[in-house]
């Protein structure tokens, strides 16, 4: 995991004090709560997103963002699986293959050069227009990312003040086996943590020329 994460990036941390992971049923269990600032914790209706079950060859983390926008406006950005282009710059372009937006759709992904990979084929699990869920994996692709999963929630920001949104993101992927389980969550991790800062910039924007 890399370490010192800022106060606006935070990584999921495990509740399991003697080790990171529980076993059941021959998987591991990772689950966590997410530590914000005093009094700003992840509601338990959406950290239970975030609790996978991870294979022996597999890793799992989490990143936290905030985000000063309405919890309405980051979601028209996170929404739409038919464009992560909208705030993920490493994605060139996106073309849905299969489905109509719902769960079950298909979208292909081709990424920026320079990047060890060249697309990715995508199937949308979840789409929570009410609970703001947004779930995809990786079905097919040349990349090493090998059954990614990924869970976005969104909820509102506690504080009192203007309103806000707390963005996590999570995942469960395959280590290569040319890679650690910590060289795997370091370069995922980056990758996550630059797509929530952009879309921070991109809802934030929106949040402006909306008023």
């Amino acid at each position: 995991m890399p370490p010192n994460p800022s106060n606006s990036s935070l990584l999921l941390h495990r509740i399991n004090n003697q080790s990171c992971s529980a076993v059941a049923n021959g998987h591991h269990l990772h689950t966590g709560i997410l530590f914000m600032k005093p009094g700003n914790t992840v509601p338990d209706a959406v950290a239970r997103y975030h609790t996978h079950t991870v294979a022996p060859n597999q890793c799992c983390s989490a990143v936290v963002k905030e985000i000063y926008a309405p919890v309405s406006t980051v979601w028209s950005v996170v929404r739409r699986f038919d464009n992560p282009q909208a705030y993920k710059n490493f994605v060139k372009s996106c073309h849905v293959i299969g489905g109509d937006g719902n769960v079950g759709t298909l979208r292909e992904v081709h990424v920026i050069s320079g990047l060890p990979a060249a697309r990715s084929t995508e199937r949308l699990e979840i789409l929570d227009e009410e609970r703001h869920v947004l779930s995809f994996s990786v079905v097919d692709g040349d990349h090493k990312l090998a059954n990614y999963r990924s869970v976005t929630t969104l909820h509102p920001t506690g504080d009192g003040g203007e309103e806000g949104t707390v963005v996590v993101e999570s995942y469960v992927v395959d280590v290569p086996p040319e890679n650690t389980e910590e060289d795997t969550c370091v370069f995922v991790d980056t990758i996550v943590r630059c797509n929530l800062h952009s879309l921070a910039q991109t809802a934030e924007n929106l949040r402006r020329r909306n008023k």
